[in-house]
């Protein structure tokens, strides 16, 4: 699961990184004052802590007072819808979904932090910048409306001793899209052919429920050459040829796969953490997903832990790399905010490189830091074999917003779950990818008809 925000059952190991000393550089002193925070609870309780660290550092260093909050993800969002319904807002939160800075910049309900990350500009990545780089619906205009504090891609995670089972090494595994996931269905049928009679190839979300779904077509349409499905201009290209072969393709490799019984058929009906419980109970030989989490989950785990390999992307299937669709938690600061000035300081501070680092090691790097020279500046991103494969993908390797920065029309089409809907129309309900698609594309076309992008 791609969790910028969620939760997992660890609960050791982290308070090595928890230990570590926050840095604390230097900040301009302004008027004393107060700044309401909300935060999101961590992924384990030491991160939790971290935040509280950074809070005490940042006041001492500042002068002012942070009024933290730290509520779990999915209560988080019901607060900020209704804070921001009754216009009663603090004055900083996360972009909780990763889809709400778009959202909420589209209907003029952001501040803009253009002068939080300008004179950090050059150290984030263009992606970095894209993902909070949205369009004001109303002042028809894009602007920076969050500071990017964290980075997460889909990466494979694989079991070895079931490719070693199998009767295959590591290395044995192709390099190009299709064939990489057509070897794993061979494993499966090795090791069925052992007695595994309940082991899946393949863990691919074919879900309407949670966002993963959303990623791995996302990903797939991306791998097939379909890149310009919705472009930096806001609009989607259903009338593309390249873009309709490729939504083709995504419709047929994964649900072909279902069908033929290499996903589990309860893939349908997951939840954004089915996947990694499918995967920790070794039920499944290889999942894309988001993050490290699951491999940071089995942390305490040494052998398990050690056992799993995290890869990047293979390369499409005429042998070019693959860019990633990154997600970018970030803070954001409600209109409505009583103490912009403070609420704008607290977050230079937060970004700083420093801070930001050792902030996410807390999580074991589960999330990625959005400059790269936080990762090239500290040898402890690449000490870890799952860190150092997951960085070379996400921060050193080519990657892409997502496309609800170019339109937050397809927020929408993912909260809908348009495309999820297409796979169970070709899974359950018997119709033709081409039928599918050309259903998911009117659904989708009529919803950006509401989110009309001013055109320079």
């Amino acid at each position: 699961m791609i969790g910028l925000s969620r939760r997992s059952m660890l609960r050791s190991s982290l308070a090595i990184a928890a230990g570590a000393a926050l840095a604390r550089p230097y900040i301009a002193n302004a008027a004393a004052t107060t700044a309401t925070v909300w935060w999101t609870q961590g992924f384990a309780h030491e991160e939790d802590i971290a935040f509280k660290k950074i809070v005490d550092d940042y006041e001492k260093a500042s002068g002012n007072t942070i009024d933290y909050t730290i509520v779990p993800y999915a209560p988080l969002r019901q607060k900020i819808i209704s804070a921001v319904t009754s216009g009663v807002v603090p004055d900083i939160y996360p972009s909780t979904p990763n889809e709400l800075v778009g959202l909420q910049a589209w209907a003029d309900k952001l501040v803009d932090v253009s002068d939080v990350v300008e004179p950090q500009r050059e150290l984030y990545t263009d992606t970095a910048l894209s993902s909070v780089n949205c369009y004001n619906g109303v002042e028809k205009r894009r602007s920076i409306y969050g500071v990017p504090l964290a980075q997460a891609v889909f990466a494979n995670h694989v079991w070895r001793p079931l490719v070693e089972k199998a009767g295959y090494q590591m290395s044995d595994l192709p390099k190009t899209w299709d064939a990489y996931y057509d070897f794993f269905k061979d494993v499966q049928k090795k090791l069925r052919n052992q007695g595994m009679r309940h082991i899946y190839g393949l863990g691919f979300q074919l879900t309407t429920q949670g966002n993963d779904p959303n990623a791995l077509f996302a990903y797939f349409v991306i791998a097939y050459g379909g890149q310009d499905l919705v472009t930096k201009d806001g609009r989607m290209h259903a009338d593309d040829p390249k873009v309709r072969e490729a939504v083709l393709k995504t419709l047929v490799y994964p649900t072909t796969a279902y069908k033929e019984g290499f996903v589990p058929s309860g893939a349908i009906n997951w939840n954004d953490a089915d996947d990694n419980n499918a995967f920790h109970s070794k039920q499944i030989v290889m999942d894309l997903d988001g993050t490290i989490s699951t491999e940071v989950a089995m942390f305490a785990d040494k052998q398990d832990y050690d056992d799993i390999v995290t890869m990047g992307l293979p390369l499409s299937n005429d042998g070019k790399p693959v860019p990633s669709q990154a997600l970018f938690g970030c803070a954001l600061i409600p209109k409505g905010a009583k103490n912009i000035a403070a609420a704008k300081d607290f977050l230079k501070y937060l970004s700083q490189p420093k801070v930001n680092g050792e902030y996410l090691k807390v999580g074991l790097g589960r999330n990625t830091p959005p400059m790269p020279s936080i990762v090239k500046a500290d040898p402890w991103w690449s000490a870890d074999p799952h860190r150092k494969a997951y960085i070379e993908q996400a921060v050193m390797g080519p990657t892409l917003p997502q496309y609800w920065v170019y339109n937050p029309a397809w927020a929408e089409v993912q909260n809908q779950h348009v495309w999820g809907a297409a796979w169970a129309d070709v899974i359950q309900h018997g119709l033709s990818p081409e039928a599918a698609a050309d259903k998911a594309f009117k659904w989708t076309e009529a919803i950006f008809a509401k989110y009309p992008i001013a055109q320079s």
